[in-house]
């Protein structure tokens, strides 16, 4: 089978933004509040970051559940690496993600701005400049025949589509509104000339949309 490109577990909000404006250090996501936008991931059995606690193990924890399965590297654009912006001012600052990150993979940085590569645990991160496709080609070579997960945020899912490279999508939207911010969509329905399409609501109050390439 052909390697995929995937987007898994991406949350949007009810109008469509992944995050909202003002990202920091103090605040990855803006405005959102990412215990609004993410409850019902971190409500689950597995959730994004490990926790002692078990959680629910019904359809929301079947989607946390899949995160790995048969993935072999990830692409994420900088901001999801971090908030800086330009030339690296501080290589001693490693991201978001503490010592022990949540990907277990090789991860691209999509970044004008390159910088040494750098390993956290079983995570190697890698900061690369090109296009898309280019980017692309690197993280399916380091995945060593298995998929890549296309990990936001939203701007660069939005260029991985206008190239029309994604294979398959996993949005839950949220049932709250951020007015502004990084924008995935107006509407799920512009998918719709080139990917079939599943929506299932949850209990949680999320709808998950899946979409995978017609």
């Amino acid at each position: 089978m052909s390697q995929l490109l995937r987007v898994q577990n991406f949350t949007v909000s009810s109008d469509g933004f992944g995050a909202g404006e003002g990202q920091s250090l103090e605040k990855p996501f803006g405005h959102a509040d990412p215990g609004n936008l993410l409850a019902w991931a971190f409500a689950t059995d597995h959730p994004p970051i490990n926790r002692s606690e078990p959680g629910g193990r019904g359809l929301d924890d079947y989607f946390t559940r899949d995160y790995g399965r048969n993935i072999g590297a990830e692409i994420m654009g900088r901001n999801k690496f971090g908030p800086q912006r330009g030339p690296w001012q501080d290589y001693e600052w490693q991201g978001w993600w503490g010592d022990e990150p949540p990907f277990h993979t090789p991860v691209f940085v999509m970044t004008h701005h390159k910088r040494p590569s750098f390993t956290l645990s079983d995570t190697t991160f890698h900061f690369v400049d090109g296009d898309p496709a280019a980017v692309l080609a690197q993280a399916k070579e380091a995945a060593l025949g298995r998929d890549v997960r296309l990990g936001g945020g939203a701007t660069i899912i939005r260029q991985f589509l206008e190239a029309d490279l994604l294979d398959t999508l996993h949005v839950a939207v949220a049932p709250t509104k951020l007015g502004s911010g990084a924008r995935l969509w107006e509407s799920p329905d512009e998918l719709l000339d080139r990917f079939h399409q599943d929506v299932v609501p949850s209990p949680s109050g999320v709808t998950h949309h899946l979409f995978w390439r017609k």
